[in-house]
């Protein structure tokens, strides 16, 4: 496994829509562990193909620690509900904001080894995964987000006409 260097805001790669993996083979599980270490090493809870410079339908995510999920060429199959939360990204470090996201999703993809897998995901769960997809449709969070502000300082309140 190696560190890979995460790409930044302003980079043309995270506003492209990933191709799909044509072949999950040990290359694909290379950078997939690679993206895993680069996540871990950097405190996140998830990455995307594109975060590393590769155009691929993949991330990795753990929403929690120890319950790791390959996925590769995700497709959401429902959604349903709405949450709101505050939401950071490794590609626009030192930032946060506030993001609304559904509550509860189904996600279907492959894992590491190609086989379908189905994740049934509420709460922050949801909320990871469908960070992580955006990733793939070249989506980042400040697109979405309100109250977008530095990690060290209060949000502005909003004042009302």
């Amino acid at each position: 496994m190696a560190l890979r260097n995460v790409v930044t805001e302003g980079d043309p790669i995270l506003r492209k829509k990933c191709r799909e993996v044509t072949e999950v083979d040990d290359r694909i599980r290379g950078i997939l562990d690679d993206m895993l270490e680069t996540m871990r090493f950097n405190n996140g809870v998830g990455i995307a193909a594109p975060q590393v410079g590769i155009m691929r339908r993949m991330f990795v995510a753990e929403p929690e620690e120890d319950k790791v999920y390959f996925m590769i060429n995700p497709v959401i199959t429902l959604s349903e509900g709405e949450q709101e939360g505050e939401e950071g990204c490794l590609s626009v470090p030192g930032m946060v904001g506030t993001v609304k996201r559904p509550q509860h999703i189904v996600m279907e993809a492959l894992d590491r080894d190609g086989k379908k897998i189905t994740v049934d995901a509420t709460d922050f769960e949801a909320i990871v995964l469908c960070h992580e997809y955006d990733h793939l449709e070249g989506i980042l969070y400040t697109d979405k987000c309100t109250n977008l502000h530095d990690v060290n300082e209060e949000p502005e309140e909003s004042e009302e006409q």
